[in-house]
């Protein structure tokens, strides 16, 4: 079997990175005893895989990993053991078995909602977003392995819109295509008239499989 686990990570924590992050889960699940599963060789270690990895400096309201298991875990059982073993700005919020067969979360994942708050020039930031959704294109350079690529960001921009001062962005997230938050954030600025990318918080809010349904539900 394998868990479905969503956590959050919020506060000074956003700023470790993915590695730090996949090592204190993992020790949090070794001290909390749970039946986790543990590859095979010399040097064993958890099998554990998350839908994407956290930029440093962006909380995380609800991240989606996969923990395979052996024996019976009630999903209330493996929420609260986890969270004994965790550190209080990293919680575990649900947690919900499935099957061997069942798709890992980074295989269905596709799209992320993110909230967006400018810390400067709020206002000229937020007015500027129906022009640049009404644009048929918004070129930008995205950096590959192979160096710097030209690419259309309208595609990849599934959703956004303004509340309580902020943008909220459902921005594309795959293998085949993907808006990072800081992208947009610099095409926005431009249509705004801004030299310079508008310093923003920037928090993921939910991921979603290619139907917009929740991944954690998927």
């Amino acid at each position: 079997m394998k868990m479905i686990v969503v956590f959050s990570i919020r506060d000074r924590l956003k700023y470790i990175g993915h590695l730090d992050l996949m090592r204190a889960m993992q020790r949090a699940l070794r001290r909390s005893g749970l039946p986790v599963r543990y590859s095979q060789g010399f040097n064993p270690h958890l099998q554990i895989s998350f839908a994407a990895p956290l930029s440093v400096g962006m909380e995380g309201l609800r991240e989606v990993m996969e923990v395979p298991y052996d024996g019976d875990i009630r999903p209330d059982e493996f929420i609260g053991r986890l969270n004994d073993a965790l550190p209080p700005l990293i919680r575990c919020i649900s947690a919900r078995p499935v099957d061997e067969s069942h798709a890992a979360p980074m295989a269905l994942l596709a799209a992320a909602n993110f909230e967006i708050r400018p810390l400067e020039q709020g206002e000229a930031f937020c007015a500027a977003l129906p022009d640049l959704l009404a644009q048929d294109s918004i070129m930008a350079m995205r950096k590959t392995k192979k160096g710097m690529v030209e690419t259309d960001l309208r595609p990849l921009i599934y959703n956004a819109f303004i509340k309580d001062g902020a943008v909220k962005a459902l921005l594309a997230l795959s293998t085949t295509g993907t808006c990072k938050p800081d992208l947009f954030i610099r095409a926005l600025s431009e249509k705004a008239g801004l030299q310079e990318p508008v310093p923003c918080q920037v928090t993921r809010e939910a991921l979603y499989n290619p139907a917009f349904v929740p991944l954690e539900e998927a």
